[in-house]
């Protein structure tokens, strides 16, 4: 059940650092507006509404702006954007497999801002499909370990769906089917246990071993492709080892 993911560590500490820029505070608020949308303007019957509006919290995005995109995306104020979701597959640097999920209200830009990102940086497009079979769709919840083990947590959560815990150093992933994630977030409440984020996510079932050099040139990509708002998240197959990530801190 246990594990230990080094791209879950990576992209952990990388979050906590985006979340410190200002460019992620669009793509939360996109993130309410389309909640709010799919499934009602009420968090409290709306899980994913919910987990959106705490994760833009967290990031001190301010609550009028929290606001208003729960209302534009409930129908209650005017203004709402046609927010659509497009998957782009392709390579970057070492043969890295990477999923671009864009969440735009224009394909055509969404699409020029990726190919760019990816030429400019060592990757490539690739066709639809060519990539995609390589990623599995999970929920992930992550969680401050607060004096916590991995044996309590698990006691939570196991019968909720949970099928691994990953130690992040401070933190818990809890991995599970994206169809349980609801289920774990809240056996997680209902035991009283605060957690960070609750998320679908990729994960790879091959992953491709870098080094020092190569993890440097898909980072670069990897924040290329997050520069543009069109780009919610983007998912990749790079295995950075402790060693390599030492070297990279150094």
């Amino acid at each position: 059940m246990s594990g230990h993911s080094k791209w879950a560590t990576t992209k952990h500490k990388k979050a906590a650092i985006d979340a410190k820029r200002g460019k992620s505070f669009a793509k939360l608020i996109k993130n309410i507006e389309v909640a709010a949308r799919t499934g009602g303007g009420d968090p409290a019957g709306n899980p994913t509404l919910y987990d959106a509006i705490q994760k833009a919290k967290k990031t001190s995005v301010p609550n009028d702006n929290i606001e208003r995109a729960r209302k534009r995306g409930a129908g209650e104020e005017a203004g709402g954007a046609d927010w659509q979701t497009i998957m782009y597959e392709g390579y970057g640097p070492n043969g890295v497999a990477l999923l671009v999920e864009c969440l735009t209200d224009n394909r055509n830009r969404a699409a020029g801002e990726v190919r760019t990102a990816m030429t400019r940086n060592g990757g490539n497009l690739a066709d639809p499909g060519s990539v995609a079979y390589l990623f599995t769709r999970k929920g992930v919840v992550v969680l401050e370990k607060n004096g916590r083990t991995e044996d309590e947590i698990l006691e939570v959560v196991l019968e909720a769906g949970a099928e691994e815990i990953n130690d992040l150093g401070d933190s818990f992933e809890i991995v599970s089917e994206a169809a349980d994630l609801i289920a774990v977030r809240t056996a997680l409440v209902d035991a009283g246990i605060d957690y960070e984020s609750a998320d679908p996510d990729f994960r790879a079932s091959v992953e491709v071993e870098v080094d020092a050099d190569g993890a440097r040139k898909v980072f670069k990509l990897v924040d290329a492709l997050e520069d543009s708002d069109d780009v919610q998240n983007v998912y990749t197959n790079v295995d950075v080892s402790d060693e390599v990530l030492a070297e990279l801190d150094a």
